[in-house]
């Protein structure tokens, strides 16, 4: 996640322009050339040439640029409108990238998405995740303005449609225990997020790691991509790492494994 504490352009531009502009600072902060090896370091301890892997809430899709660097097909689940355009924009010709401009919870239906125009990488489906932002300073600034109705499929609806993939990424700004929740079958490994302003939320998805029968788990801090233990841990000892976080730890990224 990138830095909240500030917005970045005045409210009397035109929406367009804020979208546009907000997409372009985002673009320039995760296809840093750094932050891709860091990417594709840690993506290698996962997945090999050939598999495929699931990039749930795809963004600006430097995850995508990061599987098709490690060779794996890739089906990138993304349902804001303007970022689903840019991605069919940058790899809709890769025979290799299936792209779906959809949310990821539950059940299959509709929903509402709320939509950042300043920092599209934090669209949300869950006002519960915007109202934990209200309280916290480092995400002073941060608005949702704008609402867009998209459709919603499930895990199990993609692997279904796709394949059973060897790893999944999973970044949908505080609704990841939904996208498990749709799901019956863990691959062997997969990645979600967290942030400490909803410790429920990553609490909900280690309930669910639990059910689908993941015993191994381990995290990232932020944007660094380097696991923080060195052996993997139980889930109650990974409840307690998450729980002595200090709040200004703000996210990162609980890896949890299968097999």
């Amino acid at each position: 996640m990138e830095s909240r504490r500030y917005r970045w352009f005045p409210p009397r531009l035109p929406a367009r322009v804020r979208s546009g502009l907000g997409l372009l600072r985002s673009l320039g902060i995760y296809y840093r050339r750094e932050r891709l090896g860091r990417l594709d370091r840690m993506h290698a301890r996962f997945v090999g040439r050939g598999e495929l892997a699931f990039d749930i809430g795809s963004h600006v899709g430097d995850r995508i640029a990061s599987f098709r660097r490690l060779g794996l097909r890739v089906v990138a689940v993304e349902p804001q409108p303007g970022l689903a355009r840019l991605l069919r924009l940058v790899y809709g010709r890769d025979p290799m990238v299936s792209i779906v401009q959809a949310a990821v919870g539950a059940e299959i239906g509709e929903t509402i998405l709320h939509l950042n125009l300043d920092n599209p990488t934090v669209n949300t489906l869950s006002t519960d995740f915007m109202h934990a932002a209200d309280d916290d300073p480092a995400w002073i600034g941060q608005r949702w303005e704008q609402r867009v109705r998209v459709p919603v499929t499930t895990l199990d609806a993609l692997t279904t449609r796709f394949g059973v993939p060897r790893f999944v990424k999973i970044d949908v700004e505080g609704y990841e225990h939904q996208v498990l929740r749709g799901l019956s079958r863990a691959p062997a490994a997969f990645s979600f997020e967290f942030t400490t302003i909803q410790r429920s939320v990553a609490h909900a998805a280690l309930d669910e790691c639990g059910r689908l029968g993941c015993r191994r788990f381990n995290a990232a801090l932020g944007e660094t991509q380097r696991l923080v233990h060195p052996d993997w841990l139980g889930v109650d000892a990974m409840r307690a790492w998450l729980d002595a976080l200090p709040r200004s730890a703000n996210s990162g990224d609980i890896y949890a494994l299968s097999t």
